[in-house]
């Protein structure tokens, strides 16, 4: 596996002799999923991808200057339309908010001020917790799903949100050993809604999962590459570090414009 992935800014990797004098600003919580990803990746994919993101963007932003820290990544994720695929692992909403709630207390009582909730699984929906919780605590709260910061159009070929040629691309290229040969990979072709509005997404609704994919992978992996992988990975993390810098150095009670 590899091992390029930084760990200066992981709190997973420090010990209390670093923890206990350090002064944090801002805290990170990568927050993926346990799921079937196509045959070609590991059900760890969300979770790998946006702990990755999160220690590359981060040790990018104390180089900046940012006071930044990545908790340990959540490996779990909602998937309530996804129950019947064996071995994926569902958190409700109701206990996703309990658990993030938790973790807000125990920033506060550090003395972090913000926390960025780096998103690494469609399914997860922070929005609305985040409403909820900002008025009980004095932390900062933010989210971003990760693979939304850049447009991924200027990239990748192929569009696809799940096991395709974005995320095969990302995981070729920070764990390459867990990458199964595309040759094995289905073709990660998905059933459309019939309803015309349901079909070209003026309207929502969540899709049964096994009804729409065969293989579990909605958008076609086979032009993935780790080049194209490493670009996207460079310009997401590059972004992300450069609103870090800014949130580090921002005051919370001056954060709108005059």
């Amino acid at each position: 596996m590899s091992t390029s992935q930084p760990s200066q800014t992981q709190l997973r990797n420090m010990t209390w002799k670093t923890v206990k004098d350090l002064s944090v600003e801002v805290a990170i919580l990568p927050w993926g999923a346990t799921e079937a990803h196509n045959y070609h990746l590991p059900f760890g994919t969300d979770t790998i991808q946006a702990d990755h993101i999160a220690a590359v963007a981060a040790e990018k932003a104390v180089g900046g200057g940012a006071s930044v820290i990545v908790l340990p990544a959540i490996p779990y994720g909602l998937h309530t339309q996804q129950r019947d695929l064996a071995l994926t692992m569902n958190l409700t909403t109701t206990s996703q908010a309990i658990i993030l709630n938790d973790l807000i207390q125990s920033l506060e009582d550090a003395g972090v001020n913000k926390l960025l909730i780096l998103n690494g699984h469609g399914g997860n929906d922070f929005k609305q917790m985040i409403r909820e919780l900002q008025a009980e605590t004095s932390v900062f709260l933010c989210t971003t799903n990760w693979w939304t910061v850049v447009d991924q159009e200027n990239y990748f070929e192929r569009s696809g949100d799940h096991a395709g040629e974005l995320e095969t691309s990302v995981m070729m290229h920070i764990v390459p050993d867990l990458v199964r040969p595309l040759s094995e990979a289905g073709s990660g072709k998905d059933r459309k809604f019939k309803i015309a509005a349901l079909k070209e997404r003026s309207v929502w609704a969540p899709r049964q999962w096994t009804q729409v994919t065969e293989d579990t992978g909605v958008g076609d992996p086979s032009r993935s590459t780790a080049e194209k992988g490493a670009a996207f990975v460079a310009d997401v993390t590059e972004k992300l570090a450069a609103f870090l810098i800014d949130l580090s150095a921002a005051d919370l009670s001056d954060m709108y414009e005059s």
